[in-house]
């Protein structure tokens, strides 16, 4: 599978996972129709607008080529603002009113986590490929899958790279909020387990358009590594103003900040994410070589446009979402596209 077949073959398995064969044939000239619960405004819009927009695409490219089955697709979209209680809504929304046969999305943790009781109850597939917190997971829902990481593997591989890059004082920032917390607690908890403790700990808000009290008392404990729990907002008010203050310590951040290029950019200051580092999901960056092909697609349907690190969660869990699909076989049912999911193992995608 290559190219671009495979986030259409990944919206396919969306808009089909979830129809038995009776109701294929009740509703033979309905169209599919999906649900994307995701940010598309506000502050937090970079985590969904890039997916909703190559969903888009591919939902039209598939429509021009007469459907599925001779039916069409319809993709319902539902900006849950990263907030809590609109993804709620927004889930309750396309389960009950809008009746979607499967759920593609989740990008913000505190969102999604707050989401997952009610996701759990519609009983409805659901594919989410950003959020990290450890709750959305843990303990398993049957029809809840992800293809991201979690807070815990996270923070966990923070620390190890400052040990293994030779950090002696190693201090931590963070949001305080759910999304703060979920990595926070984790991260304390592998500090405790290697038997070191930080040299510092300050706290930033995820709103903060200021970081030089915080900045000042981490270069005067003599922090040689800080461990990010940020959003990029705050994260990059933190590395111009150290960057500001003469304050150059290894910067390691989460998947959060996924995207280097975006957050050099949001930065804003040359030389100053020199020393930043960020945890990734995917294999590579949207500049190498390697992804060209998709670099092209998106500069064609959108011009001004650049490929982005969230564009590359949705082609590698489309590339889930087929294989499942693949695996299920052709009399499709909510039951046997969950299974297929649950005995996923070692798959290998484009970027994952």
């Amino acid at each position: 599978m290559n190219g671009w077949s495979v986030l259409r073959g990944g919206l396919m398995a969306c808009a089909l996972m979830g129809l038995t064969a009776g109701q294929i044939q009740a509703q033979e000239k309905a169209p599919f129709r999906f649900g994307n619960g995701m940010p598309t405004s506000g502050t937090q819009a970079l985590f969904g607008g890039d997916q909703v927009k190559a969903q888009q695409w591919a939902v039209d490219d598939i429509n021009k080529a007469g459907g599925i089955n001779g039916r069409k697709l319809q993709l319902v979209r539902e900006d849950d603002r990263c907030d809590p209680t609109a993804a709620i809504g927004a889930v309750k929304k396309l389960v009950e009113q809008d009746q979607v046969f499967a759920i593609i999305g989740g990008g913000c943790s505190n969102a999604t986590f707050a989401a997952k009781d009610t996701l759990e109850a519609s009983k409805v597939p659901t594919l989410i490929f950003a959020s990290v917190h450890d709750g959305i997971t843990i303990p398993p829902a049957a029809n809840i899958f992800s293809t991201a990481t979690t807070s815990t593997i996270e923070s966990q591989a923070q620390l190890a790279y400052a040990i293994e890059q030779g950090a002696k004082n190693i201090a931590i920032i963070s949001m305080r909020d759910s999304w703060g917390r979920a990595r926070y607690t984790p991260l304390m908890e592998a500090f405790k387990a290697k038997d070191i403790k930080p040299v510092a700990d300050e706290e930033l808000s995820p709103d903060a358009n200021d970081a030089t009290a915080q900045v000042l008392r981490l270069k005067a404990a003599g922090a040689d590594a800080v461990l990010l729990l940020l959003y990029p907002k705050p994260a990059a008010v933190f590395i111009r103003d150290a960057q500001k203050l003469g304050f150059k310590p290894l910067s390691l951040g989460q998947t959060g900040i996924a995207d280097p290029a975006a957050f050099e950019e949001q930065v804003g200051v040359p030389g100053a994410t020199a020393n930043f580092r960020t945890i990734s999901q995917v294999r590579y960056t949207p500049e190498d070589p390697k992804m060209d092909k998709w670099r092209k697609l998106v500069e064609a349907k959108f011009p001004g446009d650049r490929l982005s690190v969230y564009n590359l969660f949705g082609i590698g869990s489309a590339e889930v979402l087929v294989e499942a699909l693949q695996r299920a076989g052709k009399d499709l049912t909510r039951e046997k596209v969950i299974d297929a999911f649950a005995n996923l193992k070692d798959l290998k995608t484009e970027v994952y």
